[in-house]
């Protein structure tokens, strides 16, 4: 088990599961709940999306070979849907409005999926997990990134209340461009698995 596997693993995660990008949108939908019950439900939709995540890393390719989707498609499909998440970070839908029925508790839809548990990251678990050999690497770096997130999440009262929303505006954008570098970087591995002959 490499070390440095597992940290560049785990930031590649961390950032691609975007808990500094979903503090706003954590916060808008939990606003209403006291702050003992939103942390609760925090703790409990990041507990389903790291469950889902963990599904797809050790069972995704094995569905995907019972659809006879080839490694080299996911990777591709991976690679744009984690580009278009990164281009919707850097240049947000302004008029994209969230919100919640009076006293409604969000299960499940949106907070551990899509926001923890998008699309992005399910398809690169699946890259990763086909890449690497040594699963213990995978769910180490997965536990951590996931440790992070949840830390972010927790703390997002407090740090929208100390940096300020522009801060957290800046700090989505940054995450958006280097979420660019690596779906370019997913894009690219995919279409070179695809030419391959």
């Amino acid at each position: 088990m490499n070390t440095m596997s597992i940290a560049r693993l785990a930031v590649t995660f961390f950032i691609i599961m975007d808990s500094i990008g979903n503090i706003p949108l954590y916060l808008s939908l939990l606003h209403r709940f006291p702050e003992k019950k939103r942390r609760k439900i925090i703790v409990r939709e990041m507990l389903i999306a790291l469950g889902v995540i963990l599904l797809f890393a050790f069972l995704g390719n094995e569905f995907l070979e019972l659809l006879h989707v080839k490694q080299s498609t996911v990777g591709i499909a991976g690679g744009v849907i984690l580009f278009i998440i990164a281009l919707q970070m850097i240049f947000p839908n302004k008029d994209e409005k969230l919100s919640l029925k009076a006293g409604e508790d969000p299960f499940i839809v949106p907070l551990a999926v899509p926001f923890v548990a998008g699309p992005a990251i399910l398809g690169a678990v699946m890259i990763y997990a086909d890449q690497l050999e040594d699963f213990t690497t995978m769910t180490s770096a997965l536990l951590i990134a996931w440790g992070a997130s949840l830390i972010v999440l927790l703390s997002s009262s407090l740090l929208a209340r100390l940096v300020g929303k522009q801060v957290l505006i800046a700090g989505e954008r940054l995450m958006g461009f280097v979420m660019t570098l690596i779906a370019l970087n997913l894009l690219t591995d995919g279409l070179a698995l695809f030419l391959r002959p």
